[in-house]
């Protein structure tokens, strides 16, 4: 008859050690190796392979280590863990260490039975991440078995990267440059969303019906929403709550999306106000149809919200777990370093006469133009206006833009009506804070109105080209001067321009004048989204290998706005030049923010506008938005979105003036002009409202739910459990230096080191070229190790889910364990240390748990074996221990060997703590029990709002525990004892 094993429990067959897991059968096992991970799970039958009960094996007193070995060891154990018994199932296994402030949503979500939740961090806090942790920790729990990220395509792929390099979650993209492959490998009937389990959407493809319909129907029951604010639509429309029909369709999607109550839903958006309140109440509405008609003004109603709405600024998050947090101390305070205020200047520049002469007939002709369209109707009046802005606009961005814009045709001269010419005209023309889509958007304009451009945009357009250079071009030769100065001081700057021939233009103008060591790269919506982030990632490349040897290298990227919203650019660059005068202040906000945000090196970013001081438009447009923009910036700390009406209405009026007197009229204040006092007073009024709303919203909604003690304490738990960043990239230094690899350090800040494995015992080779490749290994190259999770091929990441970590730990775990592994071993299961560090013989411990826990969920109870390692420490002999805590035990892994020891006392004093281990049996049986009484607390304690989930979970030790190492420090006596075989401190 053969033996039933209870999960967790330890059998031998195959010749190694396995534990059983919960999905046993008596006639069927579920194993998996002792220290192994997922990868190596293995079925064994009982009936036809021996499988026997085993006892984890102590320690050989022969198999003596050095002072290391314990901290070396116990690190080699935690990052083969890949899921903790603690109440967060995913963060064992995840490839980035969260901020602690960024665990205040997943605290939330975990709260709620079905999680329904709005985030609305500043740009940069990283709600990427955030919602990225929710994902992979309910995925893990069984929570949720399907992912759907919703975002604009042009962040599709890095969101995908994002997911997979950190989160390990692999998504398919459906875009419409994808979805054709993907609908070919489906069988008949079956959905693309049914067939991939995690995928990342273009909201722009999902409009489509047939699509739409598609998606509504095998929707994921987790659902992401990126840019959030773009998918609700305003419904009062006569307080300036127009909403696009894209708009329109995205907010009846996710409508249809949220109506299923089961469904976990996330929105992110750094901007759920933008001044509209119609269009905040039906966002809130998607999070819970409750909360759109909710009294907010009551302490009920915002109470009510808190549950379901997070939004920080930065410094709300600057700081944390500090005693102004309300913290009994600052032991677990957190200092996140985001740059400081950012350092402006506005650069100005005039024409040369060329330039300013071709200017003056420019405008000259709009004015004929539009006098002319306004005799023959409306529509014609709206398409000579649209084509009139798209001239000037160009011809202030540079004499590449103006020549194509000059000669090709306006977008709006196919309009039917004056309705439908606003509609092609305005987006192209103008910088709308909430555009559907920046794709395309970079196009140079047309100002013809017929297929034939007239003789006179013709002469324009040839006046135009001739002006390219720095000879005749002040703002090409005013541009070259700042981009010196800024690399002289040692920073990468990215170029924004409103056109693809502007930035083109500058491209190829700039090669080479700004000095060999510069490496310049342009990137426009001529490229896919796929593409542009592949040219970003060549151009950082080439400049990283020469700037290893020569620390002048720099990077300078020229770029249209389809880089301003979303990607992150701030690991490469850190200074932003506006080339072009944006006419929203909001997308000025956006382009600095791709830089300025977490994980930003420099303390400073630095921006410089440029402007037109003659042009006519860029000084009004600047005196107006801009000023008024960075007050109410300077006054809330905070960014508020200009309101699109208000903008238009400002660029609207500077271009009416510049038609009426031309740019002679330029020095003289839009505010005196007759006619435009009583709607520029409008404006103010407009702004002045958006922003008080906005400071209301962000006071009265600060983030209360919860209280940072609650994150302290969960913190404390993960960090005991898992360890830190700073811990794995030290144990990968000790431990590739002890194996015999080569090492550089440079120690330049970055973290980052290099290591050629050449040398190191065969079994760890061979180990790392499954990983990083064979020939990297067999030639000896130069591994680079680095402290971000984003590595090329070849490379390793010091974070404890990568394959190359993984594959050093398991070698040093698996060396430690078996005594007759040939070569060098780091880590051994005894030592005996004599050190100033103690002043009575004190015994360190290393211990490993095995729990079994009953984890209820929504589809029911889930059964898993989870393993947890702890130090302990006592004073004096095992009979009589006297237990140290937490604090004074830990602090004994950075004692170091003051003296040499005895060979004789190293033996006798190894062989009382061996032979003692019985004596400790009580104590490590009743710790364990503690143990599991504080995890069982813990995953009450982070779903104590959802008794649901919370009825039924379990948490059962599984005895004996495990010691795999045990390490003496003896107290260093005052005289030397008489000559006798000594073993040295880094041997003993």
């Amino acid at each position: 008859m053969s033996l039933t094993y209870t999960a967790g429990s330890l059998v031998a067959a195959r010749g190694r050690e396995w534990v059983v897991l919960p999905e046993s059968a008596p006639d069927m096992l579920v194993l998996r190796p002792l220290g192994g991970g997922e990868d190596d799970i293995a079925a064994v039958f009982p009936a036809f392979e021996e499988v026997r009960p085993a006892e984890f094996a102590a320690p050989s007193p022969a198999d003596l280590g050095d002072q290391r070995s314990a901290g070396l060891l116990r690190t080699a154990l935690r990052i083969g863990f890949r899921s903790g018994a603690g109440p967060f199932r995913s963060l064992a296994s995840i490839a980035v260490e969260p901020r602690a402030y960024q665990l205040v949503p997943l605290l939330m979500a975990l709260r709620q039975r079905t999680v329904r939740l709005l985030i609305s961090d500043d740009v940069g806090i990283g709600k990427t991440v955030e919602a990225g942790l929710i994902a992979k920790e309910l995925l893990a729990q069984g929570e949720a078995t399907r992912l759907a990220v919703l975002c604009s395509p042009a962040l599709a792929e890095q969101w995908q990267s994002e997911l997979r390099e950190k989160f390990g979650i692999d998504a398919e993209l459906v875009l419409a440059s994808t979805v054709s492959r993907l609908e070919r490998g489906l069988e008949l009937g079956q959905s693309l969303f049914d067939k991939h389990p995690y995928t990342i959407i273009s909201t722009d493809f999902i409009k489509s019906t047939r699509h739409r319909e598609d998606f509504v129907k095998h929707c994921p029951d987790l659902v992401i929403v990126d840019e959030a604010h773009s998918c609700v639509a305003a419904d009062d429309a006569a307080n300036g709550g127009t909403s696009s029909a894209a708009n329109q369709l995205r907010y009846e999607l996710l409508r249809r999306v949220s109506a299923n109550e089961d469904r976990h839903l996330l929105l992110l958006t750094a901007t759920p106000h933008s001044g509209k309140e119609s269009a905040f109440r039906n966002l809130l509405g998607l999070v819970r149809p409750e909360l759109a008609t909710l009294d907010l003004e009551s302490p009920a109603g915002r109470a009510k919200l808190a549950e379901h709405f997070v939004a920080r600024k930065r410094a709300d998050v600057r700081e944390y777990l500090t005693k102004e947090d309300g913290l009994a101390d600052d032991s677990l305070a957190e200092r996140t370093a985001f740059p400081s205020d950012r350092w402006t200047k506005d650069e100005p520049y005039k024409l040369t006469p060329a330039y300013r002469a071709l200017l003056d007939d420019a405008i000259a002709y709009a004015r004929d133009r539009v006098a002319a369209a306004g005799e023959q109707g409306k529509r014609e009046a709206r398409i000579a206006w649209w084509s009139v802005i798209a001239l000037l606009r160009s011809m202030v961005s540079s004499p590449a833009a103006a020549a194509q814009t000059l000669k090709t045709r306006s977008e709006s001269a196919t309009a039917r009506t004056a309705q439908e010419a606003d509609a092609l005209g305005s987006p192209v023309a103008s910088d709308s804070a909430e555009n559907d889509r920046l794709e395309g958007m970079d196009v140079a304009p047309g100002a013809a109105e017929s297929e034939e451009a007239g003789a006179r945009l013709l002469d324009l357009s040839r006046r135009a080209a001739a002006l390219v250079g720095p000879a005749e071009d002040a703002k090409l030769k005013a541009l070259t001067r700042h981009l010196k100065s800024l690399i002289a001081d040692g920073y990468h700057p990215i170029v924004f321009c409103r056109y693809i021939p502007t930035a083109e233009y500058l491209a190829t103008q700039l090669e080479g004048k700004l000095g060999k060591k510069t490496k310049i790269a342009a990137v426009t919506g001529t490229l896919s989204p796929q593409q542009r982030l592949e040219r970003i990632e060549q151009l950082a490349a080439e400049a990283a290998a020469e700037e290893a040897d020569d620390p002048a290298v720099r990077r300078v990227l020229i770029a249209t706005d389809c880089l301003s919203e979303g990607v992150n650019l701030q690991h490469h660059f850190d200074a932003v030049v506006h080339y072009d005068l944006a006419w929203n202040p909001t997308r000025h906000d956006q382009r600095e923010g791709r830089v300025d945000r977490y994980g930003q090196k420099r303390d400073q970013v630095r921006v410089i506008t440029m402007y037109g001081e003659d042009n006519g438009i860029d000084g009004k447009v600047l005196e107006v938005l801009f000023k008024k923009h960075r007050q109410i910036m300077k006054d809330l700390g905070i960014s508020v979105s200009v309101p699109d009406e208000t903008a238009s209405g400002v660029t609207d009026a500077v271009v009416e003036w510049l038609l009426l007197h031309g740019r002679q009229g330029s020095q003289e204040s839009l505010f005196d002009l007759d006619g435009h006092q009583e709607s520029f007073d409008r404006i103010e009024r407009e702004w002045n409202s958006a922003a008080e709303r906005e400071k209301t919203s962000r006071s009265k909604y600060a983030q209360r739910a919860i209280h940072p003690e609650e994150v302290a304490r969960e913190v404390a738990a993960v960090r005991a459990a898992l360890g830190g960043a700073e811990e794995v990239r030290g144990f990968a230094l000790e431990a590739l230096r002890d194996l015999d690899a080569l090492v550089r350090d440079p120690r330049d800040g970055s973290g980052d080191f290099t290591a050629q494995v050449g040398g190191t015992p065969a079994g760890l080779r061979d180990a790392l070229a499954a990983t990083l490749g064979g020939r990297l290994v067999e030639e000896d190259r130069e591994i680079p190790f680095r402290t971000t999770p984003a590595i090329g091929r070849g490379e390793a990441a010091l974070v404890r889910t990568d394959p190359a970590i993984g594959a050093i730990a398991s070698y040093v775990l698996d060396s430690a364990l078996d005594a007759n592994t040939p070569g060098p071993r780091p880590a051994r299961r005894c030592g005996v240390v004599t050190t100033d560090a103690v002043r009575v013989r004190t015994t360190l411990l290393l211990v490993r748990y095995r729990f079994h826990l009953t984890l209820p969920s929504r589809t029911g109870e889930r059964q898993l074996v989870a393993e947890d390692a702890r130090l302990l420490a006592y004073e004096g002999m095992p009979s009589r221990a006297r237990w140290l805590d937490d604090e004074a035990t830990t602090a004994l892994l950075g004692a170091r060997a003051t003296a040499n020891t005895h060979e004789q006392m190293v033996a006798n004093q190894i062989a009382k703590d061996l032979g003692g281990l019985p004596d400790l049996a009580a104590h490590l049986t009743e710790y364990g029990t503690r143990l599991a009484a504080e995890l069982d607390a813990s995953h009450r304690r982070v779903r104590k709002a959802n008794e649901e989930i919370v009825r039924g979970l379990k948490v059962v030790p599984q005895e004996p525990a495990d010691v795999l190492g045990v390490y003496v420090y003896l107290p260093q006596q005052s005289a030397p004892a008489a000559s006798a075989p000594t073993v040295s401190g880094a041997e003993a």
